[in-house]
């Protein structure tokens, strides 16, 4: 099998080759004209270093060259964050910033936010990377005026934007193939086309299947015994599909649709403990929403956004044994979700503005799982306004800025108790301070206020469920120092240092009662360390450019609850120390790309003894690329070796991560 893989995409590399030997002697035009050469030189600063607050980003180019596909690749080169992963092709990944935990990190696509009021997190394992231009990471609240009062309220927001059409010369149309194949038995194609429909109007349809067995090898140990197992049940079937339409009116304003469809068929391979690794458990899950943004500047001063959404997402889990009556269970869960939003903004001078958000969102859930002695279903509604007020004032070497989000959430139930009706005020202020005229180095600080809604999984969940939770509140405090657009030679530089503190009320956590655990409002949490990010562009020689960038994170996260058994422990899948580094070789012959992941020693309890002991790992991925350019077409081919030592090891305890596995990719542009 692996031998005909090969083949094939040899036999499509040999194609490109002969086509690029076919068009070399062609002419593009009959003649050619010489003007002369106009240089530009300026310092590059990135954004991140402007930004008043911590901001991360990584652009389709680096994504490219480091053979990332899917969104959690992208997400573990940030600083401050800490990826749970599962396992496998299809296992849930989940993303938690500062460990404030992933209810408190926010997913944003185009704009709007990514909900899932029931589990309260976002698996971006199920994002491919396929047609999306960047994703960024913004840690407090990112600085611009025209958000949303959602992500004004969020404690981190990933932002995943997705590629525009772009037509070249006359063209009408553009065309993307992509034939992913790797380990596993991994088949990912995906169809990407792109339609110029009059001057002012363009379509984009994006299509993406993904098909794997999941089957890896993978060390068991067990004290001084080690034994060779296969991982089953890791199986997954994915088909997404999106459909974009770009408009400009006549007047200026733009409105952006979009409709978005992902369905899914899992096995959910489970932990093996007491060298027992049979799983039964089944997913079936399906997403649709469909949105809309539209933008209207009015004149200098005056400019509106409204976003409008509905999101409908449908799950089915299976298992069975004989913990179950019947000897199998069945659960179906149906959300609903209706979000509009408002944001009008005044910029009365070149240096100051004002924004007023306003967003109502509607949620509804509709489960076959019953609650505690009650015979039918909660099925909760919630209702909730979000209001956020913000200013920003800019001075020649000072940037202010600090926003106010008011939340008020009700809630209905067809039986049992409904919960208190909540209201919240949450402030944010930050700032960056320019300290040298010439040089882009800056002093920030910020402090933002946040705080979580009990999910209907934390309410109403079985018997574990408690309608009396109160919310989850965090406050964030964070002092860092930016320095971008140094030039030692011919190279360019950027690097950050925050040192941050969070101090978390109210977590909400699984807690035992008399006889069974119970949702509840225990403890409290301290969170303090430092993240570093440094970047580097190196010229080498002619058409060669070396890309370096790397990122650090100290973390001490620690339960501060009086009385605790595990007062003062690290929080359970916390590493103090993690860091990850990337190295992409600019050639005009290929581009080499070497990443490594590692995080320290870490424990999956917060007892913190050597039972719950997970070892520190290293993981480096190689890639290697190509552009071949014909007359009417291009062709990219990449190839990638993920965990290229072969190491065995855990991200979650007993839920071990596969060993060394390959890709190999094929992109045709016409």
């Amino acid at each position: 099998m692996l031998f005909r893989r090969l083949f094939l995409v040899a036999v499509l590399c040999t194609c490109a080759v002969r086509a690029l030997a076919q068009y070399a002697n062609d002419n593009i035009t009959d003649s050619i004209h010489r003007i002369d050469e106009v240089r530009i030189e300026r310092k590059r600063v990135d954004r991140s270093v402007s930004a008043s607050t911590p901001l991360q980003t990584v652009d389709k180019e680096v994504m490219q060259q480091l053979g990332m596909t899917n969104l959690s690749d992208a997400v573990k080169r940030f600083a401050g964050v800490n990826v749970r992963d599962y396992g496998g092709i299809g296992g849930m990944k989940t993303v938690s910033v500062h460990n404030l935990g992933a209810h408190h990190t926010a997913v944003s696509y185009d704009g709007l936010t990514v909900s899932n009021t029931q589990a309260g997190q976002i698996d971006v394992g199920r994002f491919s990377l396929d047609n999306v231009q960047n994703v960024t990471l913004a840690i407090g609240a990112d600085d611009q005026l025209m958000q949303s009062a959602r992500h004004f309220a969020s404690a981190g927001i990933i932002s995943i934007q997705t590629e525009r059409p772009v037509f070249e010369d006359d063209s009408k149309y553009a065309l993307r193939f992509r034939l992913n194949d790797g380990s596993f038995g991994m088949v990912n194609p995906s169809l990407r086309y792109w339609q110029k429909m009059g001057q002012q109007t363009a379509l984009a349809l994006n299509g993406n299947y993904m098909r794997a067995d999941g089957t890896y090898k993978y060390t068991l140990v067990n004290g001084r015994y080690k034994t060779e197992e296969k991982r089953y049940n890791s199986d997954i079937y994915t088909l997404n599909g999106e459909a974009n339409l770009y408009h400009t009116f006549g007047d200026g304003s733009q409105l952006d649709a979009k409709a978005y469809w992902f369905h899914s068929h899992r096995g959910l391979p489970g932990a093996v403990t007491l060298y027992n690794p049979v799983s039964n458990e089944r997913l079936h899950d399906e997403d649709f929403f469909t949105q809309m943004l539209y933008r209207k500047a009015f004149n200098d001063q005056w400019q509106v956004h409204a976003r409008l959404k509905y999101t409908h997402s449908w799950t089915r889990y299976e298992d069975s044994g004989a913990k179950y009556q019947g000897g199998h269970q069945e659960d179906i869960d149906r959300q609903d979700e209706y979000y509009g939003s408002v944001t009008a903004g005044w910029t009365p001078t070149r240096n100051f503005g004002i924004s007023l958000a306003q967003d109502m969102v509607f949620n509804n859930l509709r489960s076959n799982i019953c609650v505690g002695s009650n015979s039918q279903p909660a099925n909760p509604n919630r209702v909730t306004s979000l209001t956020a007020l913000m200013a920003k004032w800019s001075l020649p070497r000072l940037d202010l800025c600090a926003n106010l989000v008011g939340t008020f959430a009700t809630e209905h139930v067809k039986t049992g108790y409904r919960p208190d009706d909540r209201k919240r005020l949450s402030p944010t202020v930050a700032a960056t301070y320019r300290l040298f005229r010439d040089e882009a180095m800056h002093l920030r600080v910020m402090y933002k206020s946040t705080f979580r809604m009990p999910t209907f999984n934390d309410l109403y969940y079985l018997r574990m469920g408690n309608a009396g939770l109160r919310p989850e509140k965090a406050h964030e405090y964070s002092v860092g120092l930016t320095w971008g657009g140094l030039k030692v030679g011919k190279a360019h530089l950027n690097t950050t240092v925050d040192a941050y503190y969070n101090d978390v009320d109210d977590k909400i956590v699984a807690f035992p009662s008399t006889y069974v655990w119970k949702m509840a409002n225990f403890g409290n949490v301290s969170i303090h360390g430092v993240d570093v990010t440094a970047s580097a562009d190196i010229p080498l020689a002619r058409q060669v450019e070396l890309l370096l960038s790397g990122a650090y994170t100290y973390q001490k996260s620690v339960d501060k609850t009086e009385g605790s058994a595990s007062y003062n422990r690290q929080l359970p899948y916390t590493p103090q120390h993690a860091a990850n580094a990337s190295l992409v070789v600019r050639t005009p012959w290929v581009d080499l790309g070497y990443s490594v992941l590692t995080q320290g020693k870490r424990w999956s309890s917060a007892q913190n003894t050597p039972e719950y002991l997970i070892k520190a790992y290293w993981e480096h991925t190689l890639t290697l690329s190509h552009l071949f350019t014909f007359r009417h077409c291009r062709l990219n081919v990449t190839g990638k070796v993920q965990n290229l030592t072969d190491e065995g090891y855990e991200i979650i305890k007993y839920y071990p991560m596969p060993g060394r596995s390959w890709n190999l990719g094929a992109t045709l542009y016409l």
